[in-house]
């Protein structure tokens, strides 16, 4: 049996394929090892994907997000080792590799990841050639959810929001205060979920000129901090994966066209194509 995962910030997608062909769904809470050590990426394991796994694993590949060095993949690679003692081959890629291989499968283009968190690249049909570097959520993560929620929270907290827009606000999530933001910023886990969870509060109202306009300005400082920035970027399909991505796919393509580029694929998720990428090459 081999185990695909796709893991964001939220969430992880993976896919079960067994020696028949037949492929099981399972989601569960998304991993990341710069929040969370092999230990407890461990325990999450054992209680919400080992019941599901009926054969022996014979290879792991997990895309995800995080991944940034050896030592970050090492925390994933001693948690499956802990769950999965008898897997003997466990490959742990970071997410970005994994969108471009859905994506973009044997071709080359920009691949880009619009979640929680933000992402790109320029894939050269085999591997990543080259990357303008990210810059997390406190410094980058322009068109994120994280990025979205916390422009939006701003707004609310500056009292630039206009009234209509406050009021329901409010009735929707009750007065925020500013120390309740901070202590959710700074102090408790996982600030990106934190501000993400009020990006669906932009989709429920995105045709308000004001919610639109902070969409289309988010979209536009991912396309001119990042996209832009790679070599002869008007020559290549760019393709998206993420629930930002997906559900705000119109304004996306608005501001693609603005900046004269050519939209490939969008999709929720990498892991249909990945589980494919996976079959086709195993």
């Amino acid at each position: 049996m081999i185990l695909i995962a796709d893991s964001g910030s939220s969430k992880t997608d993976w896919r079960l394929v067994a020696s028949d062909a037949s492929i099981q769904q399972v989601k569960t809470i998304g991993f990341n090892p710069y929040y969370q050590d092999s230990t407890s990426i461990a325990e999450e394991l054992k209680l919400q994907l080992l019941p599901k796994v009926q054969e022996p694993l014979t290879q792991i590949y997990y895309y995800g997000t995080g991944i940034t060095n050896s030592e970050k993949s090492q925390v994933l690679i001693d948690a499956f080792k802990s769950v999965f003692p008898d897997c003997d081959s466990i490959h742990v890629h970071n997410d970005m590799l994994g969108a471009a291989r859905a994506l973009a499968g044997h071709h080359s283009g920009i691949v880009c990841i619009l979640g929680t968190g933000s992402n790109s690249c320029f894939y050269d049909g085999e591997q990543i050639a080259h990357q303008v570097p990210p810059l997390g959520f406190w410094l980058g993560d322009e068109g994120s959810g994280g990025h979205l929620g916390k422009q939006l929270v701003l707004a609310y907290l500056h009292k630039d929001l206009p009234m209509d827009l406050r009021d329901k606000f409010e009735k929707r999530y009750g007065a925020k205060d500013r120390l309740e933001i901070l202590d959710n910023a700074y102090h408790k886990p996982f600030p990106n979920r934190y501000f993400a969870s009020f990006s669906k509060f932009l989709f429920d109202n995105r045709q308000h000129p004001f919610i639109y306009r902070l969409l289309f300005d988010a979209f536009t400082d991912f396309f001119e901090k990042y996209l832009l920035k790679y070599p002869e970027v008007s020559q290549y399909k760019i393709h998206f994966t993420g629930s930002v991505a997906f559900y705000y796919s119109d304004i996306l393509r608005q501001v693609a066209a603005s900046k004269e580029c050519t939209v490939g694929i969008i999709a929720e998720t990498p892991i249909a194509g990945l589980t494919l990428y996976h079959q086709q090459t195993n």
